[in-house]
């Protein structure tokens, strides 16, 4: 019996991760939807629709600029899908949510 204290804890005790906080809401709303989507995500979705632009100019295959324009959807969608499942989230949580997914995409 004195070989079970050393057996790791449960779990549901363990602290959940970077995208598990995102997923199971436990990220604030206000942190998911500013500095996380609107902030970062935006950065990101810039960044790469810049690099893509400049593939473009440097004469790079249109497919390799397309793909590296499109590299952030996974993401963009994950961080959409976790305000929109948020407990907290209104509509107007999720409306803004979709209006920056559509714009991301545009951009």
């Amino acid at each position: 019996m004195a070989g079970l204290s050393a057996l790791p804890p449960p779990a549901a005790e363990a602290q959940p991760g970077f995208f598990a906080r995102r997923w199971r809401g436990r990220l604030a709303l206000r942190a998911l939807l500013w500095p996380e989507m609107l902030g970062w995500g935006t950065a990101v979705n810039l960044a790469f629709s810049g690099a893509a632009l400049a593939l473009l100019a440097a004469g790079v295959g249109a497919g390799w600029a397309v793909s590296l324009h499109f590299a952030p959807l996974p993401w963009n969608l994950f961080l959409v899908a976790c305000v929109w499942r948020h407990p907290q989230a209104g509509s107007g949580s999720r409306g803004l949510g979709l209006a920056w997914l559509t714009l991301m995409l545009v951009l």
